[in-house]
This record gives C-alpha cells, sequence and structure tokens, in this order.
C-alpha cells in the first residue's frame, strides 16, 4: 500500500488492516496512550473543495499523531493558477511526507501519486471517497459486531460515496444494494469492477431503481445528499428526480428492526433523509463522523511512518 486512491486498488486484507489498527487507536486515544509516530512529519491539505470533517479530522489527526498538517487552499498555491500537477508534485515531495487533497477530478489525484514521491490520499474527488467509506465500516463493525454478511441499503444518488460503498463492502464480504433513479445511477465501471471483487469474497452487489426493493432485510440503511458540491445548478430538478428516495421512518421501518442509520454529512433534514430518522437512537451518524478521525489516522500511520 503506497497510496490511497480508491477502496478498488486495495486488497481486501489492506482493508482489515486499516481497520484493526483504526479501531486500536481510538481504544488506546480513549485509554490517554501517545503514539508519536509521525513524529517530524509534515501532511500538505490540498482543498479545491471547502469541508468540515474532512479539515478538522486529518488536522487533528496528524496532531495526534505527533506531526503536523498544512493547510493548502487552490487560492494559496500555484495549482490554482495553473500551474501543472507535474510540477506540483515535483516540489510538494520535497517539502512534505505525504499529501491529503480533496478535488473534483480523479485525474488529479491519481497524477499525484504517478509524479510524486510521497504518499497520495484521496479525501474526496466527484468519483470517489474512499475515507469516508472506511470510517463507515469501522462504525459498522463496532455495531453489528461484524462485516461479512451484513446487508447495506443505499438509497440516493449515484455519487463517489455510493462508489466508495461498491467497493469497500464488496472488499470485505458485505452486501450492497443501491437505489438510484436510472438517470442517476452509477458509474458502470464501478459496478462491474465492484462485482468482480464481490465475487472473490462471497458478497452480492444489487442495483435497482426500486427504494423498498433495495432496503428490505438491509442491516444498514445509508443515504447522502441529492445535490453535491457543484452541483447546485441542478438542484430543482435533482430534488423532483429523487422524490420516493427520501429515507424516512415509513421506508427506513421495512429494513431489518435492528438496522443502523448512516450518513455521511451534511444531512439536508427534509430532503434525502427525514429528522424522524436522522435523530433517532438507530442512527449513528456521529459515531460515524467520528470514525473519520480514527479511521484516517490509521491510514496516514500506515503510509507515512515508513
Amino acid at each position: 500500500m503506497e497510496h490511497l486512491l480508491t477502496l478498488h486498488d486495495l486488497s481486501s486484507e489492506e482493508i482489515f488492516q486499516i481497520l484493526r489498527l483504526a479501531k486500536k487507536l481510538k481504544r488506546e486515544l480513549k485509554e490517554g496512550v501517545l503514539h508519536p509516530t509521525l513524529q517530524g512529519k509534515t501532511l500538505g491539505m490540498i482543498f479545491t473543495k471547502a469541508s468540515t470533517r474532512t479539515r478538522v479530522s486529518f488536522e487533528v489527526g496528524m496532531s495526534q499523531l505527533g506531526g503536523q498538517a498544512l493547510f493548502l487552499s487552490s487560492n494559496d498555491i500555484q495549482l490554482g493558477r495553473g500551474e501543472s500537477i507535474y510540477d506540483t508534485a515535483k516540489v510538494l515531495s520535497r517539502y512534505l511526507d505525504g499529501i491529503m487533497i480533496r478535488t473534483y477530478k480523479q485525474s488529479d489525484v491519481e497524477e499525484l501519486a504517478k509524479y510524486g514521491s510521497i504518499p497520495i490520499i484521496n479525501g474526496l474527488t466527484d468519483l470517489v471517497h474512499p475515507c469516508q467509506i472506511l470510517a463507515d465500516l469501522q462504525t459498522i463493525e463496532e455495531k453489528k459486531g461484524k462485516l461479512e454478511g451484513i446487508k447495506l441499503a443505499y438509497i440516493g444518488d449515484g455519487n463517489n460515496i455510493a462508489h466508495s460503498l461498491l467497493y469497500g463492502c464488496a472488499k470485505v464480504g458485505m452486501d450492497v444494494a443501491i437505489a438510484s433513479p436510472k438517470a442517476y445511477s452509477c458509474n458502470e465501471e464501478i459496478v462491474e469492477n465492484a462485482k468482480a471483487d464481490a465475487r472473490k469474497t462471497g458478497a452480492k452487489v444489487h442495483m435497482t431503481e426500486d427504494s423498498t426493493e433495495a432496503i428490505a432485510n438491509a442491516d444498514v440503511v445509508y443515504t447522502d445528499t441529492w445535490c453535491s458540491m457543484g452541483q447546485d445548478a441542478e438542484k430543482e430538478e435533482r430534488v423532483k428526480a429523487f422524490q420516493g428516495y427520501q429515507v424516512n421512518k415509513e421506508l427506513f421501518a421495512k429494513a431489518k428492526d435492528d438496522a443502523i442509520f448512516l450518513h455521511c454529512l451534511p444531512a439536508y433534514r427534509g430532503f434525502e433523509v427525514t429528522s424522524d430518522v436522522i435523530d433517532e437512537p438507530n442512527s449513528v451518524v456521529f459515531d460515524e463522523a467520528e470514525n473519520r478521525l480514527h479511521a484516517q489516522k490509521a491510514v496516514m500511520q500506515i503510509l507515512m511512518s515508513k
């Protein structure tokens, strides 16, 4: 494991290694055990998309591991003014020990890894969001005691979260059902990649337009915003298209009685989810948000302590 670009790039064992370390780091943090494993190391954090959880969790995580994080917005660096990714990767590799980038194009992340000589961590692109799904898997394992054989139903936009859920669930042996309107379905290549991974682990991948069909017998129910960053012009059209894909009390009741609810946040109550679902005891969205810190610390320690 040299980078974290997508979960599809990792083996099942590498994902489980991250989850085991995340669990250990979380437990020991609460016990007051220090882990200065990245002392003297610096993580550069490139943001062309704004964030709450990503910035705070990576900054705090690096601090807890004894290193430091350097915030680099697109307004602060020459990459935002037309400098090539090739030059940026070459230069930053001379200064930093790792880069986390949260941006629009997956190709930008891939090129940083290609031309740089330090670990690259994908903090989010329009295509995938691997860090979020590592935190999700950690949360599911905490609440359900296992991953293999668990069924996750995702209701909503076939976006970066849906794509990384397909990859993550398939890799760890979880069944995954995705329900999206046809016009907003998942990337076909990602679906086929996930199905290939699922055949190796015994997981099932099911794609449908029917929310009720997807959520039946689900142990975990997941949704995300219908209108992601950069899609504001499509909001009215999207709200109309996603009628029938809201996770409300009636739909959630069709999952298992002990099903848990996940959302990567920020959530827009009254749109993709109702308050009587996200604020109920079965909702674990804040445990899930906390686990971004622990899962990302595990990724950074594995990649940057070498």
